[in-house]
């Protein structure tokens, strides 16, 4: 937890930097005041005894959950960043931290060590490899190529809402659409998509869900990006390039080519089929004709990062 009087000093320090003297007609002097009250007017009763909180602040307040990003932008300046190279690359989501580094393995603990040690409350667990997962993205390095995938938790079952639930219907449109979404973001190639597509599709098979996902315009225009120029494609609009083809019209789900996720209604299906369906998704392998990868892939992280326990 954070000390209150110092995470207020570099709340005031974070404001100057940012040339925010006032912020809605706030001072710094005035919004550390409020800042104040918010950590230190936390009191409770327990045993008859009256205690007030004196370290951290309240959980779920919009106030203490920013208050921790502010002080590890001041570990971040004092600690990683002024030791890495101008074509590094670093990324922070409030105490989980990714960077790439081409110095040696010692010199990069010696690095996290030094960071680990610049605060009593602020500890590390580092990992370094060449294949590494932060948030929900596994970054790898393959042979200086920089790819990432989505990252799977070894303890997350392969579960979706149940289509039993008394969830509303849109709830299993969405998981379908968030799966998907996904999986287009953290892919840095075609091929990789098309992995997780299965995964996905799989994952659904498993859950027996209901819901029929009809291929979405908008995910179709990213993924577009992600294809190599060499493709070749049956679909004749993607011949004659993205340029011509209208994103807001519907797609034909019997007659289009993009390999997105399409599912029947599995409660028309027999156990048989059901079984036979589930058995063969996953050696759905695409036609070469529709596909041809590239070496292409696209560079958004590397390979070391480190994360506050």
């Amino acid at each position: 937890m954070l000390p209150q009087e110092e995470s207020l000093a570099i709340l005031a320090e974070f404001l100057r930097v940012h040339y925010c003297e006032r912020v809605n007609g706030i001072s710094i002097d005035t919004i550390v005041e409020l800042g104040r009250v918010v950590l230190q007017a936390n009191t409770f009763v327990y045993g008859n005894k009256f205690y007030r909180q004196i370290i951290g602040g309240a959980m779920g307040s919009a106030f203490t959950l920013t208050l921790p990003n502010i002080f590890m932008w001041k570990w971040e300046r004092q600690t990683i960043l002024p030791k890495l190279g101008s074509r590094e690359i670093y990324g922070r989501y409030i105490d989980n931290v990714f960077f790439k580094s081409n110095e040696s393995e010692d010199k990069v603990k010696e690095l996290l060590e030094a960071a680990n040690n610049f605060h009593p409350n602020i500890k590390l667990e580092y990992h370094i490899g060449k294949s590494i997962p932060f948030l929900d993205v596994v970054v790898k390095n393959n042979n200086g190529i920089l790819a990432s995938s989505v990252y799977h938790k070894p303890s997350t079952q392969p579960t979706v809402v149940s289509f039993l639930s008394d969830h509303p219907r849109y709830v299993f449109r969405n998981v379908i659409h968030t799966a998907l979404t996904g999986a287009v973001r953290y892919s840095s190639s075609f091929e990789v998509f098309n992995n997780e597509r299965r995964v996905i599709r799989l994952m659904f098979l498993y859950n027996r869900l209901v819901v029929g996902f009809r291929n979405n315009p908008n995910i179709e225009f990213e993924l577009s990006r992600k294809r190599p120029s060499s493709s070749v494609l049956k679909d004749p609009l993607r011949k004659k390039g993205l340029a011509s083809k209208t994103l807001s019209l519907p797609i034909d789900m019997e007659t289009s080519s993009d390999p997105t996720l399409l599912l029947p209604d599995y409660l028309k299906l027999s156990d048989s089929k059901f079984t036979q369906m589930l058995l063969t998704s996953t050696s759905n392998i695409m036609n070469q004709d529709e596909l041809i990868e590239s070496e292409r892939h696209i560079t958004i992280y590397s390979s070391s990062y480190t994360t506050r326990q």
